[in-house]
């Protein structure tokens, strides 16, 4: 790569950095972000105070306070989407001596001006109720609200987002579209159930497809959106809508074991394939899976204590078969709901 080939280089993955490259990623530039420690947000970025700041203090009418306060709402507005927790515990401003006592109702005007109307005086009596470890000698404070706090933003953002990726195995890359112009050979994903479909649909609906506990919460949704898929795909018959309660059963379990991605090492609990199936269905719905265990659908995890399963990728076809069109393999011998 040389400096020709890019539009824009951002130097340094701070948090200030790590934002511009972000933002310029949505426009029609080659951007590159470079940084020269192990991880993003290593260096000043993940030394902060923990604060997200409203900027109720700074100085009227300035750049400053124009861009602290609009910065505060995109920040908490970004952490809401992607699950970061902000904790709104406000803030005191504490006078130590008579000079800061005398300063705080100039802060409080200054917040005013900068649209912060909710500051209070906080008399040293109520100080010391409100915050009993306090040192001696407080002579009043100033309650600021809203002053949210959180916990070096950068890091956990990303951490937060890759904890369910394994690093070795998987890279992500950002780029603009214009990159893929020329390119003549991408496919779309094969199949409506394709993991890559599913974690479009969990995303869609504002979960993290990279969470289990995610696929799980969205589980009952996603599959309505691919019975829907499938309906206007021109499928047979749905998995929900196959009037056999034993292969309705089976397609049902390998739509949500395919939709999860559980392929090869990727299992999950046999106890696990009865979820969602009530009454004499979820006793059915275990019987179905020891018969496609039986059949090599599903390929058991050696395990001590508790069974795990997962597809088995050298059935791939057959799995999609039976999940999209109802067709049994021969070899799947289907126990009969009694």
């Amino acid at each position: 790569m040389t400096a020709a080939e890019r539009d824009v280089v951002v130097v340094g993955a701070g948090v200030v950095g790590a934002a511009i490259a972000r933002d310029l990623t949505r426009y029609d530039l080659r951007v590159t972000l470079l940084e020269a420690g192990p991880d993003v947000g290593a260096g000043t970025s993940k030394a902060n105070t923990a604060l997200l700041h409203t900027g109720f203090d700074a100085k009227p009418g300035t750049i400053e306070a124009r861009l602290v306060r609009r910065g505060c709402e995109l920040l908490a507005a970004y952490a809401g989407r992607v699950g970061i927790p902000i904790e709104p515990t406000g803030a005191l401003l504490v006078a130590w001596d008579d000079e800061q006592l005398a300063a705080l109702p100039g802060i409080a005007e200054r917040a005013r001006r900068n649209g912060h109307t909710d500051l209070r005086e906080v008399r040293p009596d109520e100080l010391r109720r409100r915050e009993p470890h306090l040192g001696a000698g407080a002579r009043g404070a100033l309650e600021v609200p809203g002053d949210p706090a959180e916990a070096e933003l950068v890091p956990l953002a990303f951490d937060g987002q890759v904890a369910g990726i394994d690093r070795l195995r998987a890279r992500a890359l950002a780029f603009p579209a214009f990159v893929l112009d020329d390119v003549a050979d991408l496919k779309a994903p094969i199949g409506i159930a394709h993991p890559l479909v599913v974690a479009a649909a969990v995303a869609g609906l504002g979960g993290r497809p990279a969470d289990p506990a995610s696929l799980v919460e969205h589980e009952d949704a996603v599959l309505a959106r691919l019975d829907a898929a499938a309906a206007a795909a021109g499928e047979v018959v749905r998995p929900h809508d196959d009037p056999d309660p034993a292969r309705r059963v089976a397609r049902r379990i390998l739509q949500r074991l395919n939709g999860m991605g559980k392929w090869g090492g990727y299992h999950t609990e046999f106890a696990h394939l009865a979820r969602g199936f009530a009454g004499n269905d979820r006793k059915l719905a275990e019987a179905v899976g020891e018969a496609l265990l039986e059949a090599g659908l599903l390929a058991e995890k050696p395990s001590v204590g508790q069974r795990h399963v997962f597809l088995n990728p050298r059935r791939a076809a057959d799995i999609h078969t039976l999940i999209e069109r109802g067709d049994v393999p021969a070899d799947l011998k289907l126990p009969q709901k009694n």
